[in-house]
């Protein structure tokens, strides 16, 4: 409980105490916007890591041309599978170490984190095994030119075959958050893509002692360092000073728990892969207009991220919070936390929005001067942009859903407004109204939009306070 004769901390205290980890405070009681500037500083201090990397990883791969830029591109938008599985599963896991938390049994945490990881591990050996063997028949059925074939097969053999990183870091991140360890997170991915931003032009032109292996480079870079990251992440869960520790006698499979968690990370895994491979669709109609258009299309995409990233934070924030609140028995103080993590998000997400939509043209010229390539980027960069103070509410909103363990609600929003509203959308403005990429650019702003709209509707009706996880 909190002391009433006790000075609240300073802002900048309660910031400086967020980046250097809570591990005793009580999420589910005291003032709620000072705990949601403890989860959400370091979520969204580990969610720019995330995006600077993705940045400063295309900022060198543009150096090396367009097609090296379309094969990152269509790679990511196979990996977009991989994603899927990851935070699907990291969904699932999170609300239930989130809601044991709250209830005060953190072993009961521990065992959901393991069951978890168990599940990770046995997606990647399928997912990576299928990749590294079939990674050029896939970027030609994702529609790449002989030459993107040639180029980046290699590229995409390693991130396809190397995905169990990726899995793992979300997966365990996932863990930390939910258990409000959201500093250790932090930690994990600073680490990782310090590792992936150095070494990475390192590889990519051969500098030093290192060997000159051009996009492939890239991938290898970036494997090494989210490895390094899970390393990391493991040896904080034996530790025994966080708010989650994994025993020896916790590593097996517990068919009771497992079960629910396949309930949780089944829906909400079906409910990511309506969204992400949803972008599937959309590159691949990006790809009937050429290489450079996909290669716009990626750098515009990676500077979007690099403002979407960090705003996760605040949405990771209110899934912890509600989570943890309907865990203590608190489904107002969860309902309250998600408006006001949104309000937050809000005010960032709009002042970003409004600094690209001005200056789309010349943050694209830092990247690349492509005749060909700029005028795309630029174009998706201003489009996408216009429509970020929706994006803000829509992402805390469909968080808190999942975080409640109300996974279906954004399922069927993701199915509604993406697949029979978004994709439909771009090729009807990209191709029989002659819009091209624009197009596509413009389906994005108007589906999230209505995402937001329909999730605001629904989280307000409060069914997803009844949810049992």
């Amino acid at each position: 409980m909190t002391d009433p004769e006790r000075p609240a901390p300073s802002f900048w205290n309660t910031v400086r105490e967020a980046v250097r980890g809570s591990r005793h405070h009580d999420y589910t009681d005291g003032p709620i916007g000072r705990a949601i500037i403890l989860l959400a500083v370091p979520m969204v201090m580990e969610m720019f890591m995330e995006s600077l990397f993705a940045v400063v990883d295309i900022f060198w791969v543009a150096h090396l041309g367009a097609d090296a830029m379309a094969t990152v591109g269509l790679t990511e938008s196979m990996l977009a599978l991989v994603y899927t599985a990851a935070m699907g599963l990291s969904i699932g896991v999170g609300a239930m170490v989130a809601r044991r938390i709250g209830e005060k049994n953190p072993a009961a945490a521990a065992e959901a984190a393991v069951q978890g990881i168990a599940l990770g591990l046995m997606v990647a050996a399928v997912t990576g095994t299928l990749g590294a063997l079939f990674a050029p028949r896939l970027l030609g059925v994702m529609g790449a030119s002989p030459g993107v074939i040639a180029l980046g097969s290699g590229y995409t053999r390693v991130m396809l075959g190397g995905n169990v990183v990726i899995l793992l870091l979300f997966l365990i991140n996932a863990t930390f958050r939910g258990a409000g360890d959201a500093a250790i997170a932090m930690r994990v991915l600073w680490l990782a893509n310090w590792i992936n931003i150095l070494l990475g032009p390192c590889l990519i032109f051969g500098l030093g002692p290192f060997p000159r292996l051009g996009v492939q480079g890239a991938a290898i870079a970036t494997t090494i360092g989210r490895g390094t990251g899970v390393l990391y992440q493991i040896y904080r869960l034996v530790r025994r000073d966080g708010r989650i520790v994994i025993h020896r006698d916790q590593l097996q499979l517990r068919p009771a728990v497992m079960r629910t968690l396949l309930r949780l990370s089944g829906t909400g895994t079906f409910q990511v892969l309506v969204g992400t491979a949803s972008w599937i669709g959309l590159v691949r109609i990006i790809s009937t207009f050429g290489a450079e258009a996909v290669a716009g299309y990626t750098l515009g995409v990676r500077v979007i991220i690099f403002a979407l990233l960090p705003s996760w934070g605040l949405a990771n924030a209110a899934a912890t919070m509600v989570g943890q609140g309907l865990g203590a028995g608190k489904p107002e103080r969860a309902e309250r936390a998600v408006w006001i993590a949104g309000l937050y998000n809000m005010y960032f997400l709009g002042s970003v929005g409004l600094v690209f939509v001005i200056l789309a043209g010349p943050i694209v010229t830092v990247f690349t001067r492509d005749p060909l390539v700029a005028p795309v980027a630029a174009a998706c960069l201003r489009i996408v942009s216009c429509g970020y103070l929706f994006y803000a509410w829509g992402m805390v909103l469909t968080q808190s859903f999942n975080g409640a363990g109300d996974t279906w609600t954004p399922t069927w929003l993701n199915l509604c407004c993406f697949w029979l509203w978004e994709v439909p959308l771009a090729w009807v403005l990209a191709v029989r109204f002659g819009f091209g990429p624009s197009g596509v650019f413009l389906s994005i702003t108007i589906a999230f939009s209505t995402l937001a709209v329909a999730s605001a509707v629904l989280f307000r009706r409060g069914r997803w306070k009844l949810r049992r996880v």
